[in-house]
Parts: structure tokens; C-alpha cells; sequence
């Protein structure tokens, strides 16, 4: 079975940084797009960053430019996001998310992410 396990959130201060891993199990990485979404009472989940596994490409939500780096490490089927400089407002729950033997979509909505993990929270004080 596929599993997507994150760890690494926690409480930060504005400005402050953390650095967020998901652990995939189950398949063997190739062809997959792998993203990084979050969610915050009340809003849509939405896609902060994405990478295809195949060739390192990568996207970035226009709030989140500059500021998180998203990574993966083939040999540990592991995949990151350094985010840093952080505002109140990425206060938030943070997914890892898989799209298994397919390019990440130029729009990564949450409905073409066939696997999620449970979450890990992110907590933003000012």
C-alpha cells in the first residue's frame, strides 16, 4: 500500500523557518509528481509546490516564491519543503500528496493527487 508519512511541522516565529519531510512508501519512485498542498480552517486545500520525480522540475505558488524550496531524495523516497521567512499567514496544515506515472498538471489542483498523507501542522506566531 502506499503510505505518505510527514513529519517536521511545529510552532515557529514570524519570520523563522522549518524544514518539513513526507516518507513514501509502498511504490517505487520514477514518473510521479509529488506535491506539497496545506490548508487552514475555512479555506481550499491548496498546492504550495510540486516537483516530478522523474527530472527535478519544479513549481511554486506565486505566495511561497522564494521563500520554500521544495526537494526530493530518490534513494530514501523522501520528499521536502525548506520553508522559511514565514508569515502568519502560512499558518496552516501542510499534505504531502503523489500522483503516481504522471507529470505534476500545470494547475496542481488537489483533485489530480491520488495519495495523501495525514498532515502536519504549521503554526505561524507574530
Amino acid at each position: 500500500d502506499v503510505q505518505l508519512v510527514e513529519s517536521g511541522g511545529g510552532s515557529v516565529q514570524a519570520g523563522g523557518s522549518l524544514r518539513l519531510s513526507c516518507a513514501a512508501s509502498g511504490y517505487t519512485w520514477g514518473g510521479d509528481c509529488m506535491s506539497w498542498f496545506r490548508q487552514s480552517p475555512g479555506k481550499e486545500r491548496e498546492a504550495v509546490a510540486a516537483i516530478y520525480v522523474g527530472d527535478g522540475s519544479t513549481y511554486y505558488a506565486d505566495s511561497v516564491k522564494g521563500r520554500f524550496i521544495i526537494s526530493r531524495d530518490v534513494q530514501k523516497n523522501t520528499l521536502s519543503l525548506q520553508i522559511g521567512s514565514l508569515r502568519s499567514e502560512d499558518t496552516a496544515t501542510y499534505y504531502c500528496a503523489a500522483r503516481l506515472g504522471a507529470w505534476c498538471p500545470v494547475d496542481p489542483s488537489h483533485r489530480y493527487f491520488d495519495y495523501w498523507g495525514q498532515g502536519t501542522q504549521v503554526t505561524v506566531s507574530t
